[in-house]
């Protein structure tokens, strides 16, 4: 069943402490008094790499990512565990999670209680709990005429890890999108509050061109500026692509003007993403100060294009 038939689903929320009404959100924000308020979400997922500890600190980030996209500042986790007891040995459920404690550790996030289940797939997440200003509670809705839009990490992991899986990724790729996953957004996440985000979100499952859909604005992206992680597009074999990213592009393609896109750039720009970057509307005047606030980055944030009028995504190539 396609997510947006299960929220139709769900009863509309009344409740006036409830901060913003987009049931897409990133995160869940509750206003506590006048000026903060706490914030919440959760996300796991099976494995998507091959060496435990790693895909432990993957789920982690992952998880705190959503925290970080709404401007908050996450502050404890409950782990999610299902794991086959009777076919995998304890040890390597030790070593995920001990990956996804460091990054949390990593985080200054305390991981304090959980639940497991025993399941034929292993899998591990986080609820995340933590706590936002008021002032500073970032939506995907907002962006403006003008707004330069940054993406702060490289996309590719959903072919990457599909490689993986079949064994075709060369190692040095593999470790760079281990790396990219792993990595934290809290430094993409003070830097656009310190520029005055008009919107953001995180690039996850619905792909780059899927949330900038979510932003509901008109959007011109240049092509050759969007980061893809180094090593991607020599796995050139459209194959590799996940369905997730395939039933992007179909959903999704309706909505962008592709121009002369090539299959295999329209497959990337709606690459089904996992701990992405954080894609951020910042006015044209804040440009300077993002940069620098994230010049501590492990990637240089990347302008990939503009919001411009009317409602449709347009390629430039």
């Amino acid at each position: 069943m396609e997510l947006g038939h299960v929220l139709k689903a769900l009863p509309n929320q009344s409740d006036p402490n409830l901060v913003g009404g987009d049931r897409f959100g990133d995160a869940a924000v509750f206003r506590l008094s006048a000026s903060d308020a706490a914030i919440a979400t959760i996300d796991f997922f099976t494995p998507i790499v091959d060496d435990p500890a790693a895909f432990g600190a993957i789920a982690a980030a992952n998880s705190l990512s959503d925290i970080y996209a709404r401007g908050g500042t996450p502050r404890f986790a409950l782990s999610i565990v299902a794991f086959p007891r009777s076919e995998l040995h304890s040890g390597l459920l030790e070593e995920i999670v001990a990956g996804g404690s460091r990054k949390l550790a990593e985080a200054n996030v305390a991981v304090i209680g959980g639940h497991s289940v025993d399941d034929p797939v292993p899998k591990i997440g986080y609820a995340v709990v933590g706590e936002v200003s008021m002032d500073h509670v970032v939506s995907q809705i907002g962006a403006r005429s003008g707004d330069i839009l940054y993406l702060t990490k490289p996309i590719g992991t959903g072919i990457v890890t599909t490689a993986i899986k079949r064994g075709s990724c060369p190692p040095a790729v593999a470790t760079e999108a281990v790396r990219m996953m792993s990595g934290l957004n809290n430094t993409a996440a003070d830097a656009m509050i310190a520029a005055g985000v008009s919107a953001a979100t995180d690039v996850s499952g619905f792909g780059l061109i899927g949330h900038v859909l979510n932003l509901r604005v008109g959007v011109e992206i240049d092509l050759r500026a969007v980061p893809v992680i180094t090593g991607v597009r020599e796995l050139t074999s459209t194959d590799l692509f996940p369905r997730g990213t395939r039933r992007n592009l179909d959903a999704f393609t309706g909505q962008v003007d592709w121009s002369s896109t090539s299959e295999f750039d329209q497959l990337l720009l709606c690459d089904a993403q996992t701990s992405g970057g954080i894609l951020a509307a910042i006015p044209e005047t804040q440009t300077a100060t993002f940069e620098s606030r994230m010049a501590t980055s492990h990637y240089k944030p990347a302008r990939i294009g503009r919001v411009v009028g009317g409602e449709r995504v347009r390629i430039l190539i």
